[in-house]
């Protein structure tokens, strides 16, 4: 088997655009993947400097880069003491207006701004590739062998699909697309965010996505059959995600 494909797909380059809202995630692209991890977007612990105490402003890209490192969801919900991380995708999306009345969780919402308010860390910025994880990605696809990658932005009727080199990416010569989805030449796999969501999905076989997930230390977990983009939501049957972090299909 491929890295990713159970058949050839009947789906065109321009088509692999972030699944629709309300299908199982696994059900997405024709079916042509085998598996999905929801790969989470670290939080960023900064130097002091560089904290909400002492700056009140979001860190650029640069610092980021240059000065960031990884701060996990898991840290997060158990310092936050929200009952899990569902809980903690859920006043992320509270935090940025995404969610409102019901389901904004107001007290999930108010922990971790006074977590983030408290310590030299910022939450990941909604919609895009995570700065931290660039390299990370790119690694995927070096690790099997291309040296290039399909680009197929958020609105292809809007911008072309792209051709981008491996090296260039990964030099920084070529800027890291903001949103969209990153896609193998051969599409045995890919990498799609959505515009307001801390997660990236990684698409494949299960065999590859666990090897690459385990050697890069991936936080996330599986989606299992009914897991859909709002797998926040508990009323959506998710077990997977409703329990605590131990017990999810982690890699």
């Amino acid at each position: 088997m491929s890295a990713g494909r159970r058949y050839a797909p009947r789906v065109r380059e321009d088509e692999f655009t972030y699944p629709p809202y309300g299908l199982p995630l696994v059900e997405a692209y024709d079916g042509c993947f085998e598996a999905v991890f929801v790969v989470l977007h670290p939080f960023i612990g900064v130097p002091e400097r560089l904290s909400w105490t002492v700056t009140n402003q979001y860190p650029t890209d640069v610092d980021i880069l240059a000065c960031g490192s990884r701060y996990t969801w898991t840290e997060v919900y158990r310092e936050t003491r929200l009952a899990s991380c569902a809980q903690l995708s859920q006043a992320l999306l509270a935090a940025t207006g995404s969610l409102s009345g019901e389901l904004a969780d107001p007290v999930g919402r108010n922990a971790l701004q006074d977590f983030l308010q408290s310590h030299p860390v910022w939450m990941p910025t909604e919609g895009r590739f995570e700065p931290l994880l660039y390299q990370d990605l790119l690694h995927v696809f070096a690790a099997r062998g291309c040296g290039e990658l399909v680009y197929v932005p958020e609105f292809p009727a809007s911008a072309p699909v792209e051709r981008l080199s491996l090296d260039g990416l990964q030099d920084g010569s070529i800027p890291f697309p903001g949103c969209g989805t990153l896609l193998a030449p051969d599409a045995s796999f890919l990498f799609t965010v959505d515009w307001d969501s801390f997660f990236t999905l990684f698409y494949g076989s299960r065999a590859f996505i666990t090897q690459m997930a385990s050697e890069l230390n991936f936080e996330g977990f599986f989606a299992t059959a009914n897991t859909d983009h709002a797998w926040f939501n508990y009323s959506l049957g998710c077990a997977t995600v409703t329990l605590s972090p131990e017990h999810w299909q982690t890699v």
